[in-house]
């Protein structure tokens, strides 16, 4: 076609970014750095071991930055593998001019390692933000496991990840307590956890799919996770089971090890023999990410005979919130990778999300956007986790009230928590917008609010926003 596109797809060559090119590990080999044992011993866990990798060229101010975010803002512990920081400011040696500015620019840095100048000053956190923004522990049937859908449970079985996100949506659980957050605990030992989550589920036939997550397995014994997941085989409902692990981006080294390997094809061959899906689901946000390692540990998952590996990113402002970022990325993971893009779910809102979380009315122009470049089966839903309500396209909304932004989802099914709630089906459920995307009169009203929300009357200040919404419909239809 003569006339230029709005994207054009170009076919890229994955590259594995020289870890040489960081001080702190100038001598590392290539044996070493492909040890999943060299990698999880050398992670990055303060600012003080992130400053001697990538040596004095980095400004000091970015590591004051980085200092008082961990301090002040931070809902989540450092942890970066060398294989997570080295996909940060690839091809830029820490010691080149600019290469200060390139790392507060990188995708990857923005939301692995946020720094307190990243946060927003107006509106760091929404006023109706939560640790457990999605409710998932109210929901809890079992300890650490969730039935929020009618067919399917989330199961926890740890508490910790090879790497932490900033935008963690599980950030009151999972990981180290930080200045801001001190971390829930489980309280039972994980063998008694596992047996109560088996046996809800032997007496719950309702349940066909079960996401093990935590955390993350990758950080679980495989043998431990073998067994539970063989147990979860042995229950007749089960037809899907989801094996959750960002580590199959930032740590593949973990998924490439032989006993892993080997483990993962017996699940894949008892599951195949009991008629059951096997698949991985991974979390890629920004290309730069899909290296070829990355892609050698997709492909050694799928040559054990399990369903699929799929990725479940997170849309993010200043990461990937842009058609042609999300594109590249797709493109990487199904071209380079054999990843099927399957979900970009919109931020939590999670307490200090605010500068990464976009409006729903964006992610609706960004679904729009990507549309007819990839194929169907591989093109992502952008989907907003309604609380109380799950995941919804987010063309899917009832209602919105873009001044306030406040946009209304309905649902079709009960959570565990509402059993005898009759009116559940019928009633609307509200999910913000980021405040900083609203008009001058928007925000000037949620100011008002703040005050009420502090005083925890939540309910008044939605009421308020309904009532301001069905006002300006009124005045629209009398026009």
């Amino acid at each position: 076609m003569s006339t230029e596109q709005p994207y054009s797809y170009r076919g890229r060559e994955l590259v594995e970014p020289d870890w040489t090119r960081l001080p702190g590990w100038r001598d590392v080999s290539a044996t070493d750095w492909e040890s999943a044992q060299w990698q999880r011993a050398h992670c990055v866990k303060n600012v003080r071991q992130l400053r001697d990798v990538l040596g004095d060229g980095i400004a000091e101010r970015f590591f004051a930055d980085l200092e008082r975010d961990q301090a002040e803002r931070a809902t989540m512990s450092m942890l970066m593998p060398p294989q997570m920081v080295n996909t940060m400011i690839p091809g830029v040696a820490p010691d080149e001019p600019g290469a200060t500015k390139a790392l507060y620019d990188d995708p990857v840095r923005r939301y692995m390692l946020p720094v307190f100048s990243d946060r927003r000053g107006d509106w760091p956190s929404h006023p109706y933000a939560t640790r457990d923004s999605l409710h998932e522990h109210d929901m809890w049937v079992a300890e650490g496991l969730t039935h929020r859908y009618p067919t399917k449970v989330l199961a926890e079985l740890l508490s910790t990840c090879p790497q932490y996100c900033g935008h963690c949506t599980r950030m009151d659980l999972v990981g180290n307590s930080t200045p801001q957050v001190v971390k829930l605990r489980f309280g039972a030992k994980p063998a008694d956890r596992y047996e109560q989550m088996i046996d809800y589920l032997k007496r719950t036939p309702g349940v066909r799919d079960v996401v093990v997550s935590g955390g993350d397995v990758a950080n679980m014994p495989f043998k431990n996770l073998e067994a539970f997941v063989d147990r979860l085989l042995e229950i007749d409902n089960i037809r899907d089971v989801r094996l959750a692990t960002k580590a199959l981006m930032g740590l593949p080294q973990h998924w490439l090890q032989d006993d892993v390997r080997a483990g993962m094809e017996r699940l894949a061959t008892t599951a195949r023999a009991r008629g059951v899906q096997i698949a991985i689901h991974t979390h890629v946000n920004h290309a730069n990410s899909v290296t070829p390692l990355v892609a050698k540990a997709a492909r050694a998952m799928l040559d054990t005979g399990i369903r699929d590996v799929r990725n479940q990113g997170v849309l993010m402002q200043g990461v990937n919130a842009d058609a042609h970022e999300l594109l590249d990325l797709c493109f990487a993971l199904t071209d380079g990778a054999g990843i099927l893009p399957y979900y970009f779910y919109m931020c939590d809102m999670i307490p200090f999300s605010e500068h990464w979380r976009v409006s729903v009315d964006t992610a609706q122009r960004l679904q729009h956007a990507i549309m007819g470049y990839l194929p169907g089966f591989a093109t992502p839903r952008i989907v907003c986790d309604v609380p109380f309500v799950g995941k919804r396209w987010v063309h899917q909304l009832a209602d919105y009230d873009h001044e306030h932004g406040i946009s209304y989802w309905t649902k079709n099914y009960r959570t565990s928590l509402e059993g005898d709630d009759l009116d559940a089906l019928q009633r609307t459920y509200a999910y913000y917008d980021p405040l900083h995307t609203l008009p001058s009169t928007g925000q000037d009203w949620w100011r008002q609010q703040v005050g009420a929300e502090a005083a925890g009357d939540h309910a008044a200040a939605e009421q308020a926003a309904r009532s301001s919404r069905e006002a300006a419909h009124a005045q629209a239809a009398g026009a």
